[in-house]
Order: structure tokens, then sequence, then C-alpha cells
């Protein structure tokens, strides 16, 4: 021991200077001048917004993504004591002091500037040489869409980031497979791959297709792996267990985990609550957390409550009436029964309270003890301000001609008597004996008579009807749409018989003290659920673009524009990148048809460790490619060249993978390939050029005449080469 102290202790570390020398290029070509400008541009006017929500722990709900790329923009906000009070009402607003623009625009740049760096340790990974991967990080370094989407408060570096990250991760991973599996950096890398790949479905969906680009690749490599007859069984169980723990059971609880903590951070009630139910809403401080706290839990006969509609779309409502009546003849020409009008009304309203009533009593009070309403029980509906009845009949609703209008009862001593008569179904409930509860149970109303069930159509009424939206009975109905199910939002024990005293009760509920707080389990179903079916209404911008714009750049986007100079920012790529990379893409796969057709000839013009890198490499960055670009063929939204770029990252990686196997496989002399590298030096000079003219529109930072934004233009980039040479 004391000898071990008389020696000095020694620790030796291999460095790649290539390594080191690309990171310190990524930053700065990232970290430059970060705070420039000190305006809002273009997506920050968006994300902006939930970065301040996150900081007054508001709760807001965005159907754009999950949300850990918010929780890492806001984290950043966080990290520079930003607090919140900023207005994002327009692009190229000039921040505040109180804004930390370089905190905020901090973790995008270190994502999009460590990107350089992965693209070359995953080109060494898949067994090509150091000056191929070298080309593949500087490409990446220099492609300009790459640069200005990663200087900004936006999700799309973070992403590329973690795309590849779970590539990387997976190919150490399989090459610690060959050497020396189940060792400590064996299971470092499989469950990093798990990890990364979890945090990129966690920052977009988008993320999902690199997902199952990794989990592709592994199930093959698992299938082979089963083959192998050198393996025991337990030794191939153990192997596909381990994939399945690391690529499907810690990114599918890690996924919940960055709901947990969004949902444990926006505790409080905020201006999207309306979007949810009322039981996610009850969880909410403040808001109808406040409205409703203390309501009693179970709904009795002589209830006084509001009910609202559980789909919430196209907006949330709550049944309503008023005075007014349907009119006697619409527009159409059809007839009306000219009763009381019932409505869904998309606001908190004193006519929107209904009273529960046992058919067999007369009384609208509840008794003592309270007589609590359960599933099938037969009950009316009693308008609270007007006391008439929910209604319905052999009438064809004012715009659902096919559904019954829906009504509230008034005697006009004509053939049509009252059909008021409702049974209760609770389509949650977990046995047949359950008990209406407020908020928790959501129900729908059969009318007894024809079966006719209480839906919301959705439409909108016409003037007559004040534009609220029309309720209608369903006939034919298969199932439980959301439209017909209603859940209890308000509620209180009815006191008093007198119709003057009882419209004063409105306004005075009774407090009951019962705890309604929804597991997160529930909480992150309906979020979820919401976040997938609720469609924002798109409308065409004017720079969104289609996918066969993006590969051959007819498209681009104007980010900010300097209020008093020429001085501006555009999302533009490098033409002689990104045309090469498609090119790269195509003669990737004729290659491949090639050497498969031959080898179907038992023609074998690769040797096997060459031709195994060689479909891996194309698996990984061409199937990258496909699997993130091809499905926007297929999504009906609105779309913006910046959804291109991480299809675009793993098109430039296969660009030098190519050239290196022509090189390699191809050129048949030493002609030839010194031939190919003066090309590949000439095509990369090119490139370099392209992206420094590009730079002013890349940084903003410098003013520029008419004619040079013109010569700047994407479709006139190949002059700026026809110039120069």
């Amino acid at each position: 021991m004391l000898g071990c102290l008389k020696r000095p202790v020694m620790v030796t570390a291999d460095i790649n200077l290539n390594v080191v020398v690309l990171t310190a290029a990524g930053l700065l070509s990232r970290l430059w001048h970060l705070t420039y400008p000190r305006a809002v541009v273009f997506d920050e006017v968006y994300y902006g917004v939930f970065i301040s929500l996150y900081m007054k722990r508001t709760f807001f709900f965005d159907n754009s993504g999950p949300p850990f790329g918010h929780m890492l923009l806001a984290l950043g906000g966080y990290l520079g004591g930003f607090d919140g009070n900023f207005l994002w009402n327009r692009i190229g607003e000039e921040y505040t002091s109180n804004v930390p623009v370089w905190s905020l625009r901090l973790l995008p740049a270190l994502a999009g500037a460590l990107s350089v760096p992965m693209a070359y340790q995953i080109v060494l990974e898949l067994g090509f040489s150091h000056c191929t991967a070298m080309g593949a990080a500087l490409l990446v370094l220099i492609e300009n869409a790459l640069i200005t989407q990663a200087r900004l408060m936006l999700m799309e570096s973070l992403l590329i980031f973690f795309n590849l990250l779970a590539v990387l991760s997976y190919l150490k991973f399989f090459n610690c497979q060959k050497h020396s599996p189940f060792s400590l950096c064996w299971w470092l890398w499989l469950v990093l791959t798990g990890v990364a790949c979890s945090c990129a479905v966690g920052v977009k969906y988008m993320g999902v297709f690199t997902y199952f680009l990794v989990l592709g690749v592994a199930a093959v490599h698992a299938w082979q792996l089963i083959g192998d007859q050198t393996l025991t069984n337990v030794c191939v169980c153990c192997h596909l267990l381990a994939r399945a723990v690391a690529l499907v059971v810690i990114p599918v609880i890690l996924y919940l985990l960055f709901f947990y903590v969004h949902l444990m951070l926006l505790y409080r009630s905020g201006p999207h609550d309306q979007i949810m139910s009322s039981a996610f809403q009850a969880s909410l401080e403040g808001g109808l957390a406040r409205i409703t706290q203390g309501q009693p839990l179970e709904v009795a006969f002589g209830s006084q409550v509001t009910l609202r509609n559980v789909m919430g779309k196209p907006l949330p409502c709550w049944l309503h009436s008023h005075q007014s009546t349907y009119p006697m003849m619409y527009e159409n020409g059809r007839g009306s029964s000219h009763q009381q009008q019932v409505t869904c009304y998309p606001f908190r309203d004193v006519n929107n309270w209904w009273i529960v009533k046992d058919p067999a009593r007369h009384p609208l009070v509840v008794s003592n003890p309270p007589r609590p309403v359960r599933h099938g029980d037969i009950v009316q509906l009693v308008h609270g301000m007007t006391t008439r009845f929910l209604n319905t009949h052999d009438v064809a609703a004012p715009l659902s001609p096919h559904s019954q209008e829906i009504s509230c009862y008034m005697d006009y001593n004509v053939s049509m008597p009252a059909q008021n008569l409702w049974r209760l179904d609770i389509v949650n409930r977990e046995s047949d004996s359950d008990v209406w509860k407020t908020i928790l149970s959501e129900v729908r109303f059969v009318h007894v008579n024809t079966s006719a069930i209480l839906k919301l159509s959705g439409a909108h009424l016409p003037d007559w009807g004040f534009r609220q939206l029309e309720v209608v009975g369903e006939k034919l109905s298969r199932g439980h749409h959301e439209s017909m199910v209603w859940t209890v939002e308000e509620h209180r024990y009815g006191k008093s018989q007198d119709q003057h005293e009882r419209e004063l009760e409105l306004h005075s509920p009774t407090r009951v003290d019962i705890s309604r707080n929804l597991s997160f389990m529930a909480r992150f179903s309906e979020l979820q659920w919401r976040m997938l079916t609720l469609r924002a209404d798109d409308a065409e911008h004017k720079y969104s673009s289609t996918p066969l714009e993006w590969v051959t750049l007819d498209t681009n986007i104007a980010y900010w524009l300097h209020p008093r100079t020429t001085a501006q920012i555009h999302l533009l790529g490098n033409i002689v990148i990104w045309a090469s990379a498609s090119l790269a893409t195509a003669a990737y796969a004729l290659l491949l048809l090639w050497y498969l057709l031959r080898r179907r000839r038992h023609v074998c013009d690769l040797p096997e460790g060459a031709w195994h890198r060689w479909v891996l490499a194309g698996a990984l960055c061409a199937g990258g490619w496909a699997l993130n670009y091809l499905p926007f063929f297929l999504m009906d939204k609105t779309l913006f060249l910046y959804h291109y770029l991480p299809a675009l990252t793993f098109q430039i990686l296969l660009l030098p993978l190519v050239l290196q196997h022509v090189s390699d496989h191809l050129c048949r002399s030493p002609l030839q390939r010194s031939l190919l590298r003066a090309l590949v030096v000439a095509w990369f000079s090119s490139a370099c050029h392209v992206s420094r003219a590009l730079r002013p529109l890349t940084y903003g930072d410098q003013a520029l005449s008419p004619d040079e934004l013109r010569a700047l233009r994407w479709k006139d980039s190949w002059d700026i080469l026809i110039r120069k040479f």
C-alpha cells in the first residue's frame, strides 16, 4: 500500500483528435453569436408560449408531439432564470431584457453541434475509413439548413441528435456483440439505444420512424442470432430478453416518465383546459377545480347538474336550453315541433343547469337521505330555469334530418304528447349497480319511447339558434361514440321546491368535501388519446410545401427579416449537398439491386464482409432516409421544409459511403481512383463555396442588396458555381 503511494497514479487515454476538432467546429458554427437576432424567429413564437406556461406551471395542450422536447426547451429557460413573462405575439418582435435568449437557444445548438462528431462515429462503426467518416461529418457541419435550424429555439436539431445517438449506440452495441457479449460496455450501449429511441419519440412523433428502423435492424440481427448453433438455448433466450427489455420496456417506461414529469410540472389550470374532460380539469389547481371543489360525488334524484359532452369537438360544450323555440318552418321547407330549443352551448351559463327528477315523484329536491341514481334507472331531466322537461319525438332535427329533434316540451294542446323519459346508461361502469358519479361517470341518455340516444351532432345552428351547436336524438347507434357521452361537471343537491328560490340556489352550490384526484395513468391515457385524435385546423401557410419539393429544394422559408435593414434569415439548403445526396441514394438503390440479382445467379462481386457492411450501411442510412421521408406523402397536414431535415441527415451519411464503395470496388485502376478523388475534391470545394455564399442568409448578420438576394435564390444556387468555375 505504501509502495503505491510512493509512485504517481498514471491515467492513459486514447483521444481521437478528429472527434475533438469536429466537436469544436460544430460548437463554433452553432454557437457563434447565438443571441442574434434578439427577436422572435419563426416557430419560436409557437414554442415560446409553451415555455412561458412551463415557467408558470400552467397546463397546456399541444398535439404536435410528446412533451420531452418542450421540457428540454423549457429547461434552457429555467437555467437562464426566465420567469415566463413575455408575450409571444408575433414573429420579429424584440425580446425584452428578462428573456434569456442564449439559454433558450443553447440546447438545440448543442444538439446540432454534437451531431457533427456523431456522424463521424457512425460511419466509423459501420466499418468505413476515417477519411469517409470525416467527409460525412464535414457535410453535416457545413449544411446550411442544419446550421440554421440548430441555432434557434426549435425541435428539429434535438430530434436529429437523438436519431443519430440511437443509431450510433446500436452500432456500438452490435460491434461489442462480436467480441464481448453481456459485458458492461455491451449493456451500456444496448440500454443507451433504447433511451435514445425513447427520447427521439419524446421530442416529436417523427422520432418513431427511427425507432422502427432500429427495431427492424435489431430484429434481423436477433433472427440471425437464433440460428447461431454455437449458442445454447439459454444464451439465446438471454440475448432476446435483454433486447426486449432494453429496446421495448425501457423506452415505454421512459415515455411514461416524460408525461409524468410534464403533468407534475403543469399542475395549474390553463388556457387549454376545456379540451380535456371534466375529471382532468378538476385535477388541476384553479379553474374547474375551484368551481367543483367539495361537490357531492353521487348524483341523486333532485340533483342540479350541468352536463358536458365528452367529445369536445368542434368545441367543448354543455347541454343547454333557453326560452326561444324552434321556428315553425325551416328554410328548406320542413316543419318543426315549435318546442323550446335544446342546444349545446360552449360557455358556462345559468341555462346549462338541469334537475334530475324521479318520474314517480313530484318534488324537485334531494330527499334525506339522498337516493342515488344508478345505471339503468329511468329519469327525467328538467331545465332549471324554465322547468320544462327534456323531450324527443318523431320530428326531424333541424340540421340532421335523419335524427330526431331534441326539445324541452311545451304543451300546445295538440296531438303531440310528452315523451320525456330517459334511461341512464353508465358507459364506464364497473357493474350494473354502479351509481352515477359527478365528473367520474360517463353516461348516455337513452330515450325510453324511441330508443334514440342524446347526441351532439356538432353542426352550428342558424341565427335563430344563436349559432349554438345542435343536439339530436340518434336512432341508429352502434357502440357509443364520444358525441353520445356526457359527464356531470357542476353538481349540487337541490333544496328548494319553489322556483324563485331554486334559481337563487344556482349561484350558491352545496359543498361536501369529496376528493377526486385522477391517477397518473388515467390522466396520461386521456392526454395521449387527445394528442393522437384531436386535429388542429391546418390552414394553408405561405411557406408550406410538399415532400416532392423538398428533394429538389424547390422551396424555402423566410424565418426572420430585420426591421430596418435587408438582413434576413432563411431556411435553405446547400444545393450541392442536397442534389448529391439524392443521387447517392439512387446510386445505392441501383447498386443494391444489381448485387442482389448477381448473387441470385451465385455471382458474388463483393467479399462477404464487404457485402454485410454494404447492406447494413444501406439499411441504416438509406432506410433511415426512406422511413423519415416517405410517410409524409400519406400525411394530411401542413408540411414545411424543416420536416425533411431528419431524412436529409441520413441521406448525407450515405453519400460518402457510396463514394468509398465506388472507389474500393468499382474503380479498377489507380488512374480511375485518382480521377475519382479529384472529382470528389472539386465537388467538396463547390459545396463549401455554396455554403459560404449562403452564410448571410444562414446567420442573418449581413445586409444584402436586392441583386445579392436574387443571386442567392435557391433555384439559382447553381449560378454561383457557374460564375466561380
